[in-house]
């Protein structure tokens, strides 16, 4: 089984996708740290005990030694946040991600190990960093046993309303997906462009991410 663990937006720099977020739920991000395997860094926002959004980009003051998750060097990806950082990934969690990758074709693979600070965990990422499906299939992550990091960021009263997934090919996602990740928060729609969209319940009201 698996369970929405977090959605992330990608940016040029941390502190252009911060704004950008900030600027569009109206509460501040915090916590975060680097990435030393992916050459990046993150800021994040409580959405619950066991979700949150997540900020992401390069870490300028890091050198790559392998592409970057998330398609984050990919020339396309490039092209899209030179406009504007943008929600492009979602991740949900399994307890067993071996098991999870053997069970799912459509699965980015194989699990590699992350470390943030203190903090390793598993999460499918394959050798050019791409993500399955133009990030409309989710990334799988495992984390270790014990206390979600979302549990630890502050409680600014913030929660996912929807995440809408919009792919070419959306219907044949969502039957891929049945089974394994039954959230009534997701909802997908067929699109010639992926995308993701996000509805975001804040303190002063619904809020869209995108």
């Amino acid at each position: 089984m698996l369970f929405l663990d977090h959605i992330t937006v990608a940016a040029s720099s941390l502190a252009e996708g911060v704004a950008y977020v900030e600027q569009a739920l109206g509460v501040p991000m915090s916590g975060g740290g680097v990435h030393p395997l992916m050459a990046t860094h993150n800021k994040f926002l409580r959405l619950g005990e066991a979700l949150f959004l997540e900020v992401i980009a390069p870490d300028p003051a890091a050198t790559a030694s392998r592409p970057r998750w998330f398609a984050l060097d990919a020339p396309k990806t490039h092209e899209v946040l030179a406009n504007s950082p943008k929600l492009m990934v979602w991740v949900a969690r399994t307890p067993d991600i071996v098991a999870s990758l053997a069970a799912m074709p459509n699965a980015a693979r194989p699990a590699i190990t992350v470390t943030r600070g203190d903090l390793a965990w598993l999460i499918s990422v394959p050798p050019d960093g791409l993500m399955p499906l133009d990030g409309a299939f989710p990334t799988l992550i495992q984390w270790p046993q014990g206390v979600h990091p979302a549990s630890r960021l502050p409680d600014l009263d913030c929660s996912l309303v929807e995440l809408e997934v919009a792919h070419p090919d959306a219907s044949a996602i969502q039957s891929s997906l049945k089974g394994f990740l039954d959230d009534p928060r997701i909802s997908f729609r067929t699109d010639p462009t992926p995308s993701l969209n996000a509805v975001i319940r804040t303190p002063s009201g619904d809020r869209l991410l995108t």
